[in-house]
């Protein structure tokens, strides 16, 4: 499972950035951390297991093979309580000491209290892209999660509330927290504490329909400063001058304003990503191109060429409209 997580992560992830690809063993979180500690853990235990276990397959191929002038079948075994005892035992003694681990490690993250000063995000989980909401900073972005770092003096960690619009996702940044199903109706968490500034992707690790392996997101961990800096301008109404006006129209002459809000326009759909700041993210399509002027033409015109089975659908307009709308997006910072 978590090769095949991988796998569809640097198919996505590694062909658009330089950021190396995500994996478990290099925690930099305190969930992460944790996990990191108990896998380790397990595999040591199963990997002696299976050392004796092939140590004693190979004895006993090497012992107790059939040589030359051997013709009678050896002496039969039928019972031995303390050969039944022992692999009975054990077994039972290895389980409960990996379930007794594993249940500490478990307990500890979940019922972490949120202290004063912790990040509350509401992240939610749409075919196929995500949506991240601070309710009480008043932001509201998509796909590019920006949390501050948190000082181990001053831990200042980010609550995630998870939910889904749609169908199930999972939501899953291995390098900070471990993964955690958003399940319609069902209100799910989690919490991360990055100690160490710096990109981290993740990705939904729920199959959830045909784009589930382009359904990335991305967690901007940056100092304090740079962190307030980016809800301000994120609060910000969308600046736009007289020069994209034509490009305006058209997106507010089109089904656009069903789906996605500019603030400060008539825009105020709910179905696809906030576009108000558009330009401040790094990629587009949840992560499945770099945010380019040829990429964003590009997913204008048709979806599925950058996605295919992307919900986005293509409105058809002709390339005047076209380069007038990607010249008006391109003023969303």
């Amino acid at each position: 499972m978590l090769a095949s997580l991988l796998l569809s992560a640097s198919v996505g992830v590694g062909a658009q950035t330089n950021t190396p690809l995500p994996h478990m063993f290099d925690p930099r979180s305190t969930p992460a951390d944790g996990i990191y500690r108990i896998s380790r853990f397990v595999l040591s235990i199963t990997g002696i297991i299976f050392v004796v276990v092939v140590f004693l397959l190979a004895y006993a191929t090497v012992k107790f093979r059939q040589r030359a002038g051997d013709e009678d079948e050896p002496p039969q075994v039928y019972g031995s309580n303390q050969v039944e005892l022992a692999w009975t035992v054990l077994p039972v003694l290895v389980v409960l000491i990996l379930f007794l681990a594993t249940a500490r490690v478990i307990h500890s993250i979940q019922r972490t209290a949120k202290p004063a000063g912790a990040i509350e995000v509401v992240a939610i989980g749409h075919q196929f892209w995500w949506e991240f909401r601070y309710p009480a900073l008043g932001v509201v972005t998509a796909n590019e999660l920006h949390v501050p770092v948190s000082d181990p003096s001053h831990p200042t960690p980010t609550f995630i509330t998870l939910l889904s619009a749609d169908t199930d996702h999972s939501f899953w940044v291995p390098q900070l927290a471990g993964k955690t199903d958003l399940i319609p109706n069902h209100p799910n968490s989690t919490w991360i504490d990055p100690h160490e500034v710096g990109l981290y992707l993740g990705q939904c690790a729920q199959y959830c329909g045909t784009q589930h392996a382009k359904m990335l997101l991305r967690v901007d961990v940056e100092p304090r400063e740079a962190f307030d800096r980016w809800v301000q301008d994120e609060k910000k109404p969308a600046q736009v001058t007289d020069a994209v006006s034509a490009g305006r129209r058209v997106f507010e002459t089109t089904a656009c304003v069903n789906c996605h809000t500019i603030t400060g326009t008539v825009a105020d759909g709910r179905f696809g990503p906030d576009l108000t700041h558009l330009m401040s993210r790094a990629t587009i399509a949840s992560g499945a191109a770099t945010n380019t002027h040829a990429n964003l033409r590009s997913w204008i015109k048709n979806p599925d060429d950058l996605k295919p089975g992307s919900l986005m659908p293509a409105m058809q307009l002709s390339d005047k409209d076209i380069d007038a709308l990607t010249a008006y997006l391109e003023t969303l910072r």
